[in-house]
Order: structure tokens, then sequence, then C-alpha cells
């Protein structure tokens, strides 16, 4: 069986999802691509669309995973950029953000995370949720694993500490991450997927 295929433009993604990943013995391959993103605010839209075009890239079982990041009070915009992060620059622009919620009391924002798996029959899809609030100012140092720009201002629910400021066990513990998409995927791609495809051969 051959290994299963991540497709993503963002070398941290990869780092990050190649550590679960390893952590249950299971081998990926990466492939860097810059994925065309459909212009609808919809994250499981998107994340369908981008894994057929992936799939014909590679021509085998492959992944995507995209990550939403809501804003509770955006001035003007409740909820924004959700789907639309890469798109409205936010995440390249920490400092801007910054500026723009300067009179924000309330904080509160969250990262959505969609995992879509196509092996060119049928889709399947995974969810995550990480709650949390944005600082003031940028912490943590620089990190190749970092997800997003986004880890130097995001404290997660529970925690007094940046994503970028935490190490690799704090940031996946369970209290910090109500759930994550990678990591269900891989235990059920191990657990269930693996054995199904071992069934009919």
């Amino acid at each position: 069986m051959e290994n299963i295929v991540y497709v993503t433009s963002n070398k941290g993604k990869y780092e990050s999802v190649k550590r679960k990943f390893n952590s249950l013995d299971l081998p990926i391959d990466f492939m860097m691509a810059d994925l065309e993103e459909p212009l609808i605010n919809d994250i499981e839209f998107i994340s369908r669309e981008k894994v057929k075009e992936a799939y014909g890239m590679v021509g085998r079982p492959c992944f995507v995973a995209d990550s939403g990041f809501y804003i509770k009070n955006y001035p003007g915009n409740p909820g924004y950029p959700g789907a639309f992060v890469k798109r409205s620059g936010i995440s390249t622009n920490i400092d801007n953000l910054l500026i723009t919620l300067k009179d924000v009391d309330d904080r509160e924002a969250c990262f959505l995370d969609c995992l879509t798996f196509y092996d060119g029959n049928e889709y399947y899809t995974f969810f995550g949720r990480t709650n949390g609030i944005i600082t003031k100012e940028k912490r943590g140092e620089h990190m190749q694993i970092a997800k997003s720009n986004l880890w130097y201002v995001f404290v997660p629910q529970g925690s007094n500490k940046t994503l970028a400021e935490m190490t690799d066990e704090e940031r996946d513990k369970p209290c910090y991450k109500a759930t994550s998409a990678t990591l269900e995927f891989a235990l059920w791609y191990k657990n269930e997927y693996m054995k199904q495809m071992k069934l009919k051969r």
C-alpha cells in the first residue's frame, strides 16, 4: 500500500502534520503545490475542491488541510476573515491586524481546521476547532513548524501563552485543542481505512 500524499504550499503545516503521523508510525509523502482556492467563504467546500485538484496532480490517495480563522468582533465584519485567511492577507500582516483590533476589548477568536482525504472514489472530511483570544502584541520565537503567523498573537483557551510560545507537547494538549482534524484523520486512517483496504485485497 503506497503512502498517502499531503499536498500543501505551507512547509510549516507539513512539519506539524508529519510529526503527528510519525507519532503513530504512519509514513506520508509530501508534495509542495499552491492549489487554487475557490472564492467562497466555506472551508469544507474549499477543502474538497483543493483535494480534487491535488489528486489530479499526484494520481493517488492524498489529502489537504485548511484552516479558517474567525475573529468574533472584527470591526465592521464579525467573523472575518473566516476561510479567507490567506486571501485577506491578515496572517502576513500581523502588525496591521493588531492596529485594527486596538480598540476591541472582546478579542475572542478561533481556528477551524478542515482536512479532506480523497482516494479517487470517496471524500472523507475531518474538522478541528481551537478557541482562544488575540493578544495585543506579538509573542514567541520564530519557528519552522508555525502553520501561520497568527500563532504569534493567538492564545488558546485555558493557556496564557501564544501558540508560538508553547512547546510541541503543550500545543497538543487536549485542554488547548478541543479537536484535532489531523489527529482524528490519522487515527481513522490507521485503525479503519488501512484495515478496509487490506480486506479488499
